[in-house]
């Protein structure tokens, strides 16, 4: 039996209390991981605190540069090792994972590594009284030992995202995976060691959250900064443990993300775009789209094509070719999905496609499959459109103005991402601007520059990342006076 490692002080760790790691597509244990107590949680952060005050403190950027490309180049190194890994973690096809997750995960240390080399800092000259004046400078220096944690539905892309700006603003992390998807950040390990990474820059530890290695990291004192990606509750509770000694917090949380199509899109890219936003990664994506507005007279066409597209997703194993859908992670999430599947019917929705669990060979029965499923005929006020499901399913709805839509796609609680399709540019600017969302597309989806800044607003983040916006966060800025 394979087992996975916390990974502190540039050593693999084990424990005495293990759980097992299963894979989604066949319910199958293919792992055990040992879970990291309070002990090795403290071990973890008092060695990143060594690393920042020795080695890794005093590195030269160039070489703090070069040090994230050697990492880069490892992981690219060890591709394969990195997709089988995560393939086995989340179940998902194995093109989304080798196009998507493992290339822009490791091309996050180099990207944020440049960043960090070209950054401008600030200097004003400043009259005095005397007549002498003074010069004032800015400095970034780390904010000190990050924990790093990570969501189970992208986790190496999006520890990454996180690990790069971090690392490349010279802190040291204390990443805790999610207990579902754990393999990708001990294989980082392995790279750290291989590049030579300094010992302690770079710690993982394994768990749940509640009483658990989450919660004793969050809390720990010598964590300088939390940065998370999850569900808007857990993010709440990470916030409270932040408050103790006012750190500072990233959140990257929920989202409802609506999709608004004018009877003047581009039909065939608007229906390609929201089967992607719908369906990609069995609809376990922050940025997908669960709601869905469409222009009237349109409406029956997209929907007729859109419930076409979602039924010719055959789900299967990550390696399979023919694969266009995985599971979802576990039995408990399908769980839920399923409860709003349900819900929707007791609501009053009409079942266009889906609603279900998929006929799967005997050898996956036991894997957590549902069905692509679309919805018509509900308010607003649904349960199912105002609860994040992060499942693969959506309400459409028809609408007749522009200012209807605008007003139904800003009344959620939520406001991380949003999609408008339409080839008038007036109309364009006009949404990008009134949508209440950290990130809207205008006849794209999941298109990032990842210089641009990234988050959510309402219940959906506090904080952005992205380029420079990462420094505000991973980083202290500092003046400095000098009277003349």
């Amino acid at each position: 039996m394979k087992e996975i490692l916390n990974f502190i002080n540039g050593e693999f760790v084990a424990t005495t209390d293990w759980f097992d790691k299963t894979t989604p597509y066949d319910g199958k244990v293919i792992a055990r991981v040992a879970a990291a107590g309070k002990p090795e949680v403290d071990a973890a952060v008092r060695a990143a605190r060594s690393a920042l005050d020795g080695p890794w403190g005093k590195l030269a950027v160039a070489d703090r540069v070069d040090m994230l490309y050697a990492v880069a180049d490892e992981i690219t190194r060890r591709f394969d090792d990195f997709a089988e890994a995560e393939m086995s973690d989340i179940g998902q096809p194995s093109h989304f994972i080798r196009h998507v997750d493992v290339p822009r995960g490791a091309a996050n240390f180099k990207i944020f590594a440049d960043v960090v080399k070209n950054v401008p800092s600030e200097f004003f000259e400043m009259a005095t009284p005397d007549g002498r004046g003074a010069l004032n400078y800015s400095l970034r220096r780390p904010v000190g030992v990050v924990a790093v944690i990570c969501p189970w539905n992208l986790p190496f892309l999006l520890m990454t995202w996180k690990l790069g700006p971090a690392l490349a603003c010279g802190n040291t992390v204390v990443v805790k995976p999610s207990e579902e998807t754990p393999q990708t950040a001990a294989l980082l390990g392995e790279v750290m060691n291989k590049v030579g990474m300094p010992k302690g820059v770079f710690n993982v530890v394994n768990g749940f959250g509640p009483d658990a290695a989450g919660e004793f990291l969050t809390t720990h004192p010598g964590v300088s900064a939390i940065t998370f990606t999850g569900e808007t509750r857990t993010g709440a509770a990470i916030m409270k443990a932040a408050a103790d000694g006012a750190r500072p917090v990233s959140l990257e949380m929920g989202g409802k993300n609506a999709a608004i199509v004018f009877a003047d899109c581009d039909m065939d890219a608007a229906i390609e775009g929201t089967l992607r936003s719908t369906f990609a990664n069995c609809g376990q994506v922050c940025l997908g789209t669960e709601r869905v507005y469409v222009e009237r007279p349109i409406f029956d066409e997209f929907v007729s094509r859109l419930k076409r597209g979602a039924e010719s997703m055959k789900p299967g194993l990550p390696a399979d070719p023919a694969s266009k859908m995985g599971p979802l992670i576990s039995q408990e999430h399908r769980d839920k999905v399923l409860s709003y599947y349900r819900k929707a019917v007791e609501e009053g929705a009409t079942v266009v496609t889906g609603g279900g669990v998929p006929d799967m060979p005997a050898a996956l029965e036991a894997g957590s499959w549902v069905e692509p499923t679309i919805w018509t005929g509900l308010p607003d006020s649904a349960a199912v459109m105002r609860d994040e499901i992060f499942g693969p399913c959506c309400h459409i709805s028809p609408f007749d103005s522009e200012e209807e839509v605008i007003r139904r796609a800003n009344d959620n609680p939520y406001g991380l991402a949003a999609a408008v399709w339409t080839t008038n540019l007036q109309r364009a600017h006009r949404l990008g601007g009134v949508l209440e969302a950290g990130i809207v597309w205008v006849n794209s989806w999941f298109l990032r520059d990842l210089r641009t800044p990234f988050g959510g607003s309402k219940q959906s983040g506090i904080g952005r990342e992205g380029g420079v916006h990462s420094l505000e966060f991973y980083t202290e800025l500092k003046n400095v006076c000098i009277k003349l």
